[in-house]
């Protein structure tokens, strides 16, 4: 790509960090320098707060920044930079006021309507400020009210080009901001702009609005394509990178990731595998949670780090029940071995999950994630589309790591046929299956092995009981026959295992 410097700068220098976490990322490092972008968003989206932190991060770096606010005063402007905790001391602010002294040549502030300016007189007087700042990053907010300056779109288009080509020559990376005022989207503007960085917001019918992050274009500089996630919080913008898999690799020895309870795992070979996903599915009360927890309590006693996510019960519900089964997680917990953490479903999305599961496998080298329940992680968002492929890249991810990922899947029903809300099991590589039965008047639990694609398992089904010392696997139901259908028969003399094959 050329460069309209006489010498070309170095990689890092050619590069623009716009202080957003995450965006430089799905930028590969940031802006291209002395550019132009259009940022374009429906008001209230975060557009005025991606260009603060643009701004401050340049300040930062001791470059000179300038923020030409035609929609707001300054201390509108100044009142948002507090509500974030940020000092815009280091910024030139110019509002639309002062344009209008400079252009009736008046000696104070005074309020007109955009309409009533000239479009070509509020562009000199742009250009002069830019002239005298001589900034290295200048912010326009926003393109909406010079379109109103304008008569015709034609002019306001031939205004938006000369003050592009006054501006390649100023060595300035310049941010657009438009709220996208007019009927339909601005193609011409999109088209001169060297990149295009759209943002949206969502609102479901309950909980916190969901906003995402799209590059639209960025000539000559790879970009991370599609949706990301992002939140707006006190201390600004901060996006969440859509998790590509592909692009995580990591060597990790093949081995069994053991319970720790001697007939589960003789059941599962040895233990489930490390780098693959395991679904604990059966209806409620079968104990899934329990066998889950038992695993991250067995990792923290070989000195693993576990961390687990419960979306359907309290956090503190789930540290005594354990308890009360002879997990005692509370130490471990203290440690740091085990982190517990609770989400709110409204107030969260499926990025910012991604992202903090992410984070602690790269920060904290966690070797277990659970999901506890995956029907509370999918009913938590359902105007999420496309979750169950989200899931999938978080799954192939995790995976890559070498990272044992558990999810709790919750089946319709007690005994009988079973109905599942979400047909997850094609996603997981081991598939244990938990099952009420009758025998002889009382409710007892089973247990069984469907798939385990990395290596054998045992075939048999057996009896689980959950107590104050415990689980406890037992031995084969050899003596019964339909187990799995609730209602079990006892068998008084079984075949043997060739005349069950002839049958």
């Amino acid at each position: 790509m050329s460069q309209e410097n006489p010498a070309p700068p170095s990689s890092e220098d050619s590069r623009c960090a716009t202080g957003v976490k995450g965006l430089d990322d799905i930028l590969s490092g940031g802006l291209p320098r002395n550019r132009l972008y259009l940022i374009e968003g429906d008001p209230g989206v975060g557009k005025t707060t991606l260009a603060m932190q643009f701004l401050l991060e340049g300040a930062q770096r001791n470059e000179t920044g300038l923020y030409i606010t035609l929609s707001e005063t300054k201390d509108e402007i100044e009142n948002v930079a507090k509500s974030h905790g940020w000092d815009l001391s280091p910024i030139h602010l110019f509002e639309l006021s002062a344009i209008e002294a400079m252009i009736r040549g008046e000696t104070e502030s005074t309020f007109f309507h955009p309409s009533e300016v000239e479009l070509n007189k509020t562009t000199d007087a742009l250009i002069a400020e830019v002239e005298r700042v001589k900034p290295a990053r200048v912010v326009f907010d926003s393109l909406s009210e010079m379109r109103m300056l304008a008569d015709t779109p034609l002019r306001y288009r031939r205004q938006i080009l000369q003050l592009k080509q006054f501006l390649a020559g100023r060595k300035c990376t310049v941010l657009l901001l438009d709220d996208r005022s007019a009927d339909t989207r601005d193609l011409h503007v999109e088209s001169i702009a060297h990149g295009v960085i759209s943002l949206c917001r969502t609102s479901p019918e309950y909980g916190i609005s969901r906003r995402q992050l799209s590059i639209q274009k960025i000539r000559g500089s790879h970009f991370r394509d599609g949706n990301h996630d992002f939140i707006l919080r006190r201390g600004g913008m901060t996006v969440f990178p859509r998790l590509v898999a592909a692009e995580h690799h990591r060597d990790f020895p093949r081995e069994s990731f053991p319970s720790g309870i001697p007939g589960l795992d003789a059941l599962l070979g040895g233990g489930l595998g490390r780098g693959t996903s395991t679904i604990l599915m059966g209806p409620p009360g079968t104990g899934k949670s329990t066998l889950a927890v038992k695993f991250a309590l067995a990792a923290a006693e070989r000195g693993e780090k576990s961390l687990i996510f419960i979306f359907d019960e309290m956090k503190g519900t789930l540290l005594n029940r354990a308890a009360q089964l002879g997990m005692d997680l509370a130490p471990h917990v203290e440690a740091g071995l085990i982190k517990i953490e609770q989400i709110d479903p409204a107030e969260i999305s499926p990025g910012e999950l991604a992202h903090r599961i992410r984070s602690a496998v790269d920060r904290d080298g966690v070797s277990l994630v659970g999901i506890d329940s995956i029907n509370g992680y999918l009913n938590a968002m359902p105007a999420e589309r496309y979750l169950n492929l989200q899931l999938h890249e978080l799954l192939a991810y995790l995976n890559q790591q070498g990272v044992l990922t558990i999810m709790v899947l919750a089946q319709q029903g007690l005994v009988g046929n079973m109905q599942s809300a979400v047909d997850l099991s094609y996603l997981a590589d081991a598939v244990v299956l938990l099952r009420f039965f009758e025998a002889r008047g009382e409710m007892k639990q089973a247990l069984s092995i469907v798939k385990k694609r990395n290596g054998n398992h045992e075939r048999t089904i057996r009896e689980m009981s959950v107590d104050a010392h415990g689980i406890k696997i037992g031995e084969p139901l050899r003596h019964m026959q339909g187990v799995l259908s609730g209602v079990p028969h006892f068998l008084n003399d079984p075949p043997s295992p060739s005349a069950v094959l002839e049958r």
